[in-house]
This record gives C-alpha cells, sequence and structure tokens, in this order.
C-alpha cells in the first residue's frame, strides 16, 4: 500500500467520482423533476422511482460488490459499468408521452400511464449498471487505495463532489434544457458517462494488495451476526449513515420542485441560490475535513449534526411574501445546511472506510448500501410525500394539472422533518463515540 494516494489516483477518484455523482445527481434531482414537469405533476410517481431505486441499487451492490472480491477485479466492473450506465442514460432522451402515444397509438391518458411507469422501469435498470460501476466497484477501489492517516481528506474531497455534481445539474442543466432541449441533455449525459468508461479501460489500476477471494455466499457475509458483532464501530457508524440518509431524503427529492413551485424561483435564481450555498459549503468543509484527519471524527459528527440540523430549520422558516429577502435567507440556511450536510457525509464515510476490513471491502459495500440508500431512499421519501400530501398545497396553475396528477407541490414541513430526523443522530453518537474509544484501546 503506498504512503500517499497518488496523483493518478487522485485524478480517477475526481473524474470518476464526479462523473459518477453527475449521473446520480441526474437521477435523485433531475429525473424527479423531468417526471414533474414534462409526463405529470405527479409526487407519488416521484416517491415510487426514489424507494424501487434505492432498492435496486442495494440488491445490485450487495452482488456486483461480492463478484469484484471473487474476481480480484474492480477496474472492469468501473470501467465496463461506466460505459453501459452512459448508454442507458441515452435512452432517455427518446423516451416522452408524445413518443409513447405515437408509437403505441395511445390516448392522452394511457400514454401518461405509459410514460410513467417506462421511466421508472428504465430509471431501475440504469441504477443496476450505475450500482456496479459506482456504488459497488469504484467505492471498494477507495477502499483498496486509500489508507487511515490521509482517508478523511480523501473523504472530504469526496463529499464534495456530490454537491458539485447538485450544482452542475440544478443550475447548469436547467439552463440547458432551454437552449437545448431534454433530449439531447440525456444524449449528451449519456456520452460522457461512456467516454468515461472508456478511459477507464486505459486509466484505472487496481491496488496491487487486492486478491480473488470469497463466494457468492459472501453476499450474506455482512449480515452475518458475528461479522456485526466483530465491527460494532462500523455498523453503528452505519446506523448514523441510514438516520442522516433519511433525513436528507424527506427534502432533497422535492428541494427543486418546492424552489421552482412553493417559492416561485427562476432556474436562475434557484442557480444562483443554490451555487452560493454549495460553493461556500464545499470551501469551509475544505479546511472542516483536514481537520477530522487530526481531531476524533466521532466527537466531530456532534457538530455536523446540529450545523445541518439547523440549516433544515432555517429552510422551514425562511418563506415570505418579499421575495428578496426570501431568496437572501434561505439562501443563507441552505448554505447551513449544505455545510453540515458535507461535513456529516465526509465524516461518516471516513470512518467507514476507517473501520471497514480491507480484506472484505467488496462483501461490505452491499451493507454500506442498505444504510447509505436502502433505507433512507424508501423511508425518507416516504415521510417527505406524506407530508406533502397531509399539507395539500394545491399546483399554482390548476390548468396544467389533470385526472393522472396528485395536484399538490412539496411542502416547507418537509425541512422540518428533516431536522427532527437529524436530530436523532444525537441518540446514536455517543455509542459510536464509546466503542470507537474501545476499539482503539484494543489495537
Amino acid at each position: 500500500m503506498r504512503s500517499s494516494f497518488g496523483k493518478q489516483n487522485w485524478w480517477i477518484l475526481i473524474v470518476f467520482g464526479l462523473i459518477g455523482q453527475i449521473a446520480w445527481s441526474v437521477e435523485n434531482m433531475y429525473f424527479n423533476l423531468f417526471v414533474f414537469e414534462t409526463i405529470a405533476p405527479n409526487l407519488d410517481a416521484v416517491t415510487l422511482m426514489v424507494q424501487l431505486s434505492g432498492i435496486t441499487a442495494t440488491v445490485t451492490t450487495l452482488v456486483a460488490g461480492t463478484l469484484s472480491d471473487k474476481t480480484g477485479n474492480r477496474r472492469r466492473f468501473i470501467s465496463y459499468g461506466y460505459l453501459i450506465w452512459g448508454v442507458t442514460v441515452a435512452l432517455f432522451g427518446v423516451l416522452s408521452t408524445d413518443n409513447i402515444a405515437a408509437i403505441f397509438h395511445m390516448e392522452e391518458t394511457a400514454a401518461i400511464t405509459a410514460a410513467l411507469t417506462l421511466v421508472i422501469v428504465l430509471d431501475c435498470v440504469m441504477t443496476v449498471f450505475g450500482s456496479t460501476a459506482n456504488d459497488a466497484a469504484f467505492n471498494a477501489w477507495v477502499t483498496d487505495n486509500t489508507r487511515e492517516e490521509y482517508r478523511g481528506k480523501v473523504e472530504g474531497v469526496l463529499s464534495i463532489l456530490p454537491l458539485s455534481a447538485m450544482l452542475i445539474v440544478a443550475g447548469g442543466f436547467g439552463i440547458l434544457v432551454s437552449m437545448i432541449g431534454y433530449q439531447a441533455l440525456f444524449f449528451a449525459l449519456g456520452a460522457v458517462i461512456a467516454v468515461c468508461g472508456v478511459i477507464g479501460v486505459f486509466t484505472v489500476k487496481d491496488s496491487p494488495t487486492l486478491e480473488r477471494k470469497g463466494t457468492l455466499k459472501d453476499i450474506i457475509y455482512g449480515f452475518k451476526p458475528s461479522v456485526v458483532k466483530g465491527n460494532p464501530t462500523l455498523y453503528l457508524t452505519l446506523l448514523i449513515t441510514g438516520v442522516y440518509g433519511v433525513a436528507c431524503q424527506i427534502f432533497m427529492p422535492y428541494l427543486i420542485i418546492y424552489m421552482k413551485t412553493y417559492l416561485s424561483f427562476t432556474v436562475l435564481e434557484y442557480s444562483i441560490v443554490f451555487g452560493l450555498a454549495i460553493v461556500l459549503g464545499a470551501a469551509i468543509n475544505l479546511y472542516l475535513t483536514r481537520l477530522a484527519d487530526k481531531k476524533d471524527k466521532a466527537k466531530l459528527l456532534y457538530i455536523a449534526a446540529a450545523v445541518f440540523a439547523a440549516g433544515l430549520f432555517g429552510m422551514y422558516i425562511f418563506h415570505f411574501e418579499n421575495k428578496i429577502l426570501t431568496l437572501a435567507l434561505f439562501g443563507l440556511a441552505g448554505f447551513v445546511m449544505i455545510t453540515g450536510y458535507i461535513f456529516v457525509s465526509a465524516l461518516c464515510g471516513a470512518l467507514t472506510r476507517d473501520y471497514t476490513p480491507e480484506a472484505n471491502a467488496g462483501k461490505l459495500q452491499g451493507v454500506r448500501m442498505i444504510f447509505s440508500v436502502l433505507i433512507p431512499m424508501i423511508f425518507g421519501p416516504m415521510i417527505g410525500n406524506a407530508i406533502n400530501k397531509a399539507a395539500a398545497i394545491p399546483l399554482p396553475d390548476l390548468s396544467s394539472a389533470d385526472v393522472m396528477t396528485t395536484q399538490y407541490i412539496p411542502a416547507p414541513e418537509i425541512f422540518l422533518a428533516g431536522a427532527i430526523a437529524a436530530a436523532v443522530m444525537f441518540a446514536v453518537i455517543p455509542l459510536l463515540a464509546r466503542a470507537k474509544k474501545k476499539a482503539e484501546v484494543e489495537k
């Protein structure tokens, strides 16, 4: 194992990490807006799509992570996975209600139902290849190639990439759609992801310490009581990750829709608000994540969780008749939220890698996915959409609705619920701190 991460590994981490996160941001945020604006303003369909994607991602990562251990090869799963992932993203460029109506000779109502179904199915197919390439193989590759003394720095960069991707997607994609349309946009994004896979064939190299090990029976490795009991710090970190993930998914799938409908932000306005919050939050976290390598990561989680919850509470209360005031204060609260969001993610990610047994990194990626993806993406949107339904705030323009729509928009209470969920982390962090201290003593 090398004593530093190395320039080529940094390049691979940033390029593959950023492209992967852009693809996930498109799926997690922009596909929601794509469905809401072009097919039907149906938050039930958005919620179902997020939930099924989470299930697909978790099952895929369990299988693909184990296979990457069994074959002793991450690079092929990364490279070819990205290549096919790009192709599936490009397929969204031909998916529309009009195309379905024309091909299958359907009436508008039937075409809307078919379009919603196909979007959800294709999203799951895309997730299979994305999770194989990114969640299973790429994440295991990072664990293989890092050491504890610089893992916080690596994790800090990794935690900024989703926010950078979110900035690109939330702002840039909105502007690009108005210029070139959805079809060209999905074609272009798919091509970029596929090219990334081709580049990976020639540049990605596995860790020299990676060996072939295990069988498909190892899919259940991370669920064995003996493994859980033997790695308490890892599983407590994953539990905190799950609570944090639920808090995020209560509001995140509906965030752009909320800003466009409830707050009446234009694409330019929410791009500026979101962009400034992300840039400032990421800049602060470059310092905070370096600090994490020198301080107790478990104790720093108290600060990170408090900042995250405070930001969400601000996003809940800051909506006024005065739009300029709303833009300023909602943006400020968003900055606070994103600072905590990145810091919690970086700390949990670094602790997870610190306490993941290197010899079984691939086998445990699926367990990580259960806490970081499956649980959050099932329960978070369920809670968020239940709040939206209860609030029943009508669409600003009811003429755009029909019998196929849910006819309501996201409510500000989703941020309050997210803050309350984030506060639950304070009940688990002390358990993690004690387990971490015990593990250090036993070393």
